[in-house]
């Protein structure tokens, strides 16, 4: 089963778009703070957001595979991290934190569309 075969995903391209950027921002952010974790304390601030968002993202993409009725609640703070963790990442001219904020400017912008439909 893929999750276009979700009912409610299936007659919402962008549930399913949103789906599919919280997935990819989530694995962006595990590299980035991967990478990060060897750099040293001064990328401490984007390592620990981008483990938040990491974990944040999955949580709203589970949420919105379950039609969860607190889904929207939860894209709003998603919209709101994932537009913080970029703002961090774009600081840093590492690739993996570039990458990352172009994926999570994404990303914020597919949840906020979520929370306000």
């Amino acid at each position: 089963m893929v999750v276009t075969q979700i009912d409610h995903v299936d007659e919402n391209d962008q549930m399913a778009e949103c789906i599919d950027n919280c997935f990819e921002a989530a694995q962006a952010c595990e590299w980035c703070a991967d990478e990060c974790a060897e750099e040293g304390e001064e990328m401490a601030k984007c390592l620990r957001l981008c483990r938040d968002v990491a974990d944040l993202t999955t949580m709203h993409a589970r949420f919105m595979a379950r039609n969860s009725s607190y889904s929207s609640d939860l894209a709003e703070t998603c919209a709101d991290a994932c537009e913080e963790c970029a703002d961090e990442c774009e600081q840093h001219d590492d690739e993996h934190c570039q990458v990352c904020a172009d994926v999570l400017r994404e990303c914020a912008d597919s949840c906020r569309e979520m929370a306000s439909a």
